[in-house]
């Protein structure tokens, strides 16, 4: 019998990461619509940089079975383009003189609350994603990519640990070599 070296992968969509940036993809895709011209360059700069976390999210674990090393820079790329957006939703505060809440704001701890929860949907969030105050909106969504962002960095601190006890690829398909000639 031969030993499997691939491990199981994808299941990206159990990943808190991953429901959490579909939420900002499909919230990103609202605001731009609603605070921008069409035909805005930020417009496409921001929904496709809410894309890129999102989809880097599910590439890279579907590329987790045979590339750890795909896995990890994919998942640190979608925490980068998470990044840009977060610099584009504090432009549009600071541009339009609107304030970033503080950890302490009673908004902040409400949305702290419900982002704890691991069945969070674009349906719980709505009501601030789509608050006619732009501020609020905006603040939400932030809080989001925060919320995300700490998610890919704890993510990626992980597949570090975890790259480092189990190895990679080409030490497994070694291992299990090995062990098909030893039961020869």
């Amino acid at each position: 019998m031969s030993q499997r070296f691939i491990p199981s992968h994808g299941g990206y969509r159990k990943l808190q990461s991953y429901r959490k940036s579909e939420i900002i993809y499909d919230a990103t895709v609202y605001f731009t619509k609603r605070f921008f011209r069409q035909g805005d360059r930020t417009v496409d700069q921001m929904v496709q940089a809410a894309r890129s976390g999102k989809q880097n999210i599910a590439e890279a674990s579907m590329a987790s079975g045979t590339s750890k090393e795909t896995e990890i820079k994919l998942t640190n790329v979608a925490r980068a383009s998470l990044e840009e957006l977060l610099i584009d939703y504090r432009d549009f505060l600071r541009t339009h003189s609107l304030l970033e809440w503080s950890k302490e704001h009673p908004y902040a701890m409400r949305l702290s609350d419900l982002l704890k929860q691991k069945d969070t949907s674009y349906n719980i969030l709505g009501k601030g994603i789509e608050h006619e105050d732009p501020a609020i909106c905006t603040n939400v969504i932030i809080g989001l990519i925060k919320v995300t962002s700490y998610l890919l960095h704890k993510q990626i601190s992980r597949l570090e640990e975890d790259f480092i006890l189990q190895g990679g690829l080409r030490e497994r398909m070694t291992q299990a070599r090995l062990a098909s000639r030893r039961l020869r």
